[in-house]
């Protein structure tokens, strides 16, 4: 069987004045989706985070302009309005704009501000999954998230709010979240 090229699979068209939020998954090149690879070939623009496998930005075409839009806690960091309001900015331009995001750009990604922003904007835009890490770590690393005989839940938690503080009582909603389920994942 011969897999056809990239550019004979029929993906949806990156249109300009648009914006791509795109999973970049837990770092390995290998488990990026093929949307999120014709993304990178074709966007004008890279807005990254800081999790993103340098060898994934390698990937986008040569005339891609990157602009890291990172956070690290502790460190100085763009704030997320101003990283949505540059998104909106580069789209009015006429740009096809890639938001690439570490694992999922919905779990604990900040994909969703920056999707609640592009519709206050009037900006076009699609959501390419990624694998988050709280899944694709564990399995990459031969560890089940999940087994019918001993863990049949997942738990997803912040470690820490929109303000950069832990959510409120996160001792204690912490310990409920594990309680009921067998599998906790802490981002």
């Amino acid at each position: 069987m011969t897999i056809p090229p990239l550019h004979e699979m029929e993906l949806p068209e990156f249109l300009p004045g648009t914006v791509w939020l795109v999973g970049a998954g837990p770092g390995e090149p290998g488990l990026l989706s093929l949307l999120a690879l014709h993304a990178l070939r074709h966007a004008d623009v890279v807005v990254h985070d800081a999790l993103v496998d340098p060898r994934i930005l390698r990937l986008a075409r040569p005339e891609a302009a990157l602009e890291f839009a990172g956070k690290r806690g502790g460190k100085p960091s763009p704030k997320q309005p101003d990283i949505s309001a540059r998104l909106v900015q580069l789209a009015r331009a006429g740009q096809r704009v890639l938001r690439l995001k570490g694992g999922d750009p919905f779990v604990f990604g900040r994909g969703a501000e920056e999707g609640l922003a592009l519709v206050a904007a009037g900006v076009t835009f699609r959501v390419v999954p990624g694998i988050t890490a709280g899944i694709g770590g564990l399995t990459y690393a031969g560890i089940p998230t999940t087994h019918r005989d001993s863990n049949a839940a997942v738990t997803f938690v912040t470690g820490h709010s929109s303000a950069g503080r832990c959510p409120t009582g996160s001792t204690g909603t912490r310990s409920r979240a594990a309680r009921r389920s067998s599998s906790s994942t802490w981002h």
